[in-house]
C-alpha cells in the first residue's frame, strides 16, 4: 500500500486524526504539543500519526494535503489545518464542537 493509500485509510477510519511529531505523550516539537493539548482538552479520542516514525507519509503528506508544515488537523476527513489553527479555533470554542460532531457522526 503507497503512502497516499495509507493516508486516506487513516482518515477515512478516524473521525479526528493529527499528524504530528511525536506522539501526545511525547511530542517532539512544540506546535505539535500545542495542537495535541487543544485537542485533549475536547475531551473526544483522537488519532494520531506520528511522522518521524513513517518517513514515506512524512514525504507525502504535504503534496496530499497542499500544507507544507506539521502538524495538520483533520476532521471528517477534511484538513483544519495547523497548530495555530487548532489553537485558535480551541480557544473560539469551535475546536470542541467541530470534534464532538464527527466524533458523534462516526
Amino acid at each position: 500500500m503507497s503512502a497516499t493509500q495509507r493516508i486516506r485509510a487513516q482518515l477515512a477510519a478516524h473521525p479526528v486524526v493529527l499528524v504530528m511529531k511525536g506522539t501526545p505523550e511525547h511530542p517532539m516539537c512544540g506546535f505539535s504539543e500545542r495542537a495535541a493539548r487543544a485537542l485533549e482538552a475536547c475531551g473526544k479520542p483522537f488519532h494520531t500519526i506520528n511522522v518521524l516514525a513513517d518517513p514515506e507519509i512524512r514525504a507525502q503528506l504535504p503534496r496530499y494535503s497542499n500544507w507544507p508544515t506539521f502538524p495538520q488537523l483533520f476532521i471528517a476527513g477534511e484538513l483544519i489545518g495547523g497548530s495555530d489553527i487548532t489553537v485558535e479555533l480551541h480557544q473560539q470554542g469551535e475546536l470542541q464542537l467541530m470534534v464532538a460532531e464527527a466524533v458523534k457522526e462516526a
